[in-house]
């Protein structure tokens, strides 16, 4: 492959579950990567020659770290905000929600994500690219105890259809991955055996149908694409 011609993702959250799991996935079709994490790990051994870059998405002098790792490589085809915040363990009622809290859950969730795609917003315009912002079911459903981080997806979720509206060269979705057995999960039921839920690494091939068939923008909910055989519509 033309090394000119290689495709780039940026993905963040990417020391494990979903992030990993994708990263993983892309670096084995070829693409070129730049991921982060707070606590990276191995990360740099298991996806070698990728550009991993340790470090928090709130903080902005990380942020531009990750838009300079990208720019050295030229291009820029895929964004994913992976990076997520639960809030508080065991998930706290909105009437006792700890709005330091909550604070933090924005702007891991809702500000982080929107930086970042303000700083590659040229990069992806150039690639004509796809934007991913991983969403839950928690944004769109009522569920005791998930106000903090539901709120903070639904957030996501209309930030991510006003981008789609605004940059029509663009595709942008938010997708609802599912339940999956990750720490986050984890948190969100302490004590509870949720060995029932996939693994992450069962989401990806429905992620790589998004970004193979670059349907049009909207939200899109990762099961539907495993179990279909056509494009789902967009769900509103």
């Amino acid at each position: 492959m033309n090394q000119i011609a290689q495709p780039t993702a940026l993905i963040t959250g990417a020391s494990k579950g979903l992030g990993r799991a994708l990263a993983g996935a892309l670096a084995a079709r070829g693409w070129r990567l730049v991921v982060d994490a707070r606590a990276p790990g191995s990360l740099a051994a298991e996806l070698p020659g990728a550009a991993v870059v340790a470090g928090d998405v709130t903080d902005p002098g990380h942020r531009g770290a990750l838009a300079a790792a990208v720019d050295a490589l030229g291009r820029l085809d895929l964004l994913v905000n992976n990076a997520s915040d639960l809030g508080p363990s065991p998930l706290p009622a909105l009437a006792g929600y700890p709005l330091e809290a909550l604070r933090r859950v924005y702007e891991t969730d809702v500000v982080a994500p929107l930086a970042l795609i303000q700083m590659m917003a040229p990069r992806l315009r150039a690639a004509g690219g796809i934007v991913v912002n991983v969403s839950s079911d928690a944004a769109a459903q009522p569920y005791p105890g998930w106000g903090g981080y539901g709120s903070a997806k639904a957030a996501l979720d209309q930030l991510s259809a006003v981008l789609a509206a605004e940059e029509p060269g663009l595709r942008v979705y938010a997708v609802d991955p599912g339940d999956m057995r990750t720490d986050m999960h984890q948190a969100a039921f302490p004590g509870e055996d949720i060995t029932d839920r996939p693994e992450p690494a069962a989401v990806v091939p429905a992620l790589l149908r998004l970004l193979d068939d670059r349907p049009p923008s909207g939200r899109y909910c990762a099961a539907d694409w495993a179990v279909t055989d056509s494009a789902p519509e967009a769900s509103r």
